[in-house]
Parts: structure tokens; sequence; C-alpha cells
């Protein structure tokens, strides 16, 4: 059974034209497409600008995230016993692809930051058939251990039980050794109202999905289309030291590192012209081929 998957169309060229491949955007928790707003218009202004083949971009939003309803008992599937949801990413993954076939589109560039990678290494599992490219964002492909586990489902007890977002409003604040974007107010007041606007329920419904997900480690070498990898030289997580494995592991395609300076955890806000240039250059080499 599919779930509801929401689409945001940042540009969709006419379809009588001759098309490069169109491009889909996964998001980050605990937010929603919005995260891509700024990278997707330049993505656009950019491709315009050189004269390429108009491609489509697509955003699509996470059950649970923004307005995209949280999905029922039975479209998440079994619950493990301490609350996780074994299945619900391939769940998931199936329904993105469903929802992306549905634009009359057969292959993209899949672009996934953080939470969004996982689905995108997901994507690549079940319909390499889909993928055209690969683009991985400040993310990782190994499933949690016992401690990240236990600590995602111990946020999503919180957000259940006393129905409140403020166990993730620590994305909004920023650290001593964050990028001077992530201490701006700017940042600040951006991410608190987005973080505001997410539902407690599908906060924590993305959580219980995201404790249950597999390794996606394995896929890393099975990747023979296009690929990138963007990392931002502050994240906390993901940096350029913990992402570079990933590009060790992708024996099987000719993979572009893309290191953002001055950029935290949420490159695609913080430095959309970078993220934005790393995207083209897996879609054109997709488009190419």
């Amino acid at each position: 059974m599919t779930m509801t998957i929401l689409r945001t169309t940042y540009r969709e060229p006419d379809h009588t034209a001759e098309q490069g491949v169109p491009v889909v955007l996964v998001h980050a928790f605990p937010i929603d497409h919005r995260v891509w707003d700024e990278c997707a218009s330049v993505l656009c202004e950019i491709s315009e600008g050189e004269q390429d083949r108009p491609f489509a971009v697509y955003g699509l939003e996470m059950p649970g995230a923004g307005e995209c309803p949280v999905p029922t008992a039975e479209q998440t599937g079994p619950v493990a016993d301490d609350g996780a949801y074994p299945e619900a990413m391939d769940r998931m993954a199936e329904s993105f692809v469903a929802e992306f076939l549905s634009t009359g589109h057969t292959k993209a560039v899949w672009v996934g930051i953080s939470m969004g990678g996982y689905l995108t290494l997901a994507v690549h599992r079940l319909h390499p058939e889909v993928v055209a490219g690969v683009v991985l964002c400040d993310t990782k492909s190994e499933g949690d251990g016992p401690d990240a586990r236990a600590n995602r489902l111990r946020i999503a007890n919180a957000c259940e039980t006393e129905h409140t977002v403020e166990p993730v409003m620590h994305f909004a604040q920023p650290q001593p050794n964050d990028s001077d974007f992530k201490k701006s107010p700017a940042f600040i007041d951006l991410f608190t109202r987005w973080i505001n606007e997410q539902h407690p329920e599908g906060v924590a419904w993305r959580q219980r999905m995201a404790a249950g997900r597999p390794d996606e480690t394995p896929q890393l070498a099975k990747i023979t289309v296009p690929a990138g990898l963007v990392s931002g030289t502050l994240d906390p997580s993901s940096d350029p030291d913990r992402m570079r494995p990933m590009l060790e592991r992708m024996t099987g395609t000719e993979c572009a590192f893309t290191v953002v300076h001055d950029a935290g955890h949420f490159t695609c806000v913080e430095k959309p012209d970078v993220v934005a240039r790393a995207i083209l250059d897996v879609q054109h080499r997709a488009t190419a081929l």
C-alpha cells in the first residue's frame, strides 16, 4: 500500500521540447521540502543561463513532513519491539518512485540531503532502473547503532506524548563551531519557523522510520550511474573525513566529491550555489549518457 507523497514542482519544461534528465530533491529531517527552495532556484537559474537542455526539478515530501500526512499503521507496516518501523523506509521509497513515475518521466538524478540521502540509497537499491544519477549530501550509508537508534526513539516518544517539536529544536540552535550562516539571526529564525510548522506526530514517524532502516553501505559499490558526494567542513555528523569512506566504496562509478567550506549539516541552505553546481555536474553527466 503506497503512502501519500506530496510533490513540489520547481520547474517543468514543455514536454514537447528535448529535455535533460530531471532532478528529484529529497529533504532532510526534521524539516520539509523547503530546505531545497533556494538551491532549486539557483539550479534552475544557472542551468538556464548556460543554455542547457531544460530539465524538470521536483521536490518530494516525506510522509509526516510539512503538510504530507502521517502514514496509517497499515501503510507503515510492522513495528519492532522497541517501537522502530523496520519496513517503513522501503515502503516510503516505493511510494516516492510511484509519485515520480506519475510525472511521466522514467529516470532522474536523485539528490538526498541527510535523511533524504537514506531515502535516495533505498530508491537505488529497490529501483535502480529509475536512477540516472545520485547526489548524496551531508549523509551516511550506515544504519543506526544502538545508541543512535535509542535516541531517535526517545525523541519520537517525547514528541508524541508531549505533543511538541521541542526535542528537535536544537537543529535551529547554532553551536560554537557552526558556520557563519548557521549563527546568523536569519538562519535561526528560518529554521525555528520551519520546525515549529512541523507536526509532532510527523516528526516522530520519521524518527521511527529512520531508526528501523537497513544499512545501505553494501549499496554504494553497486552504484554505476554518475554520482556526487557533498559535505560541509563544519558538519558535526557528516564532515568530509566521515563521508570520504563512502567515496572509497563507490568503486563502480565516477563520483565527484564536493567539499563545502564554512558550511554545516544543511549545505543546500547554507551554500545553495555550491550545492547547485554539484547537482548540475551530475545532471550533465547523466544527460550525456
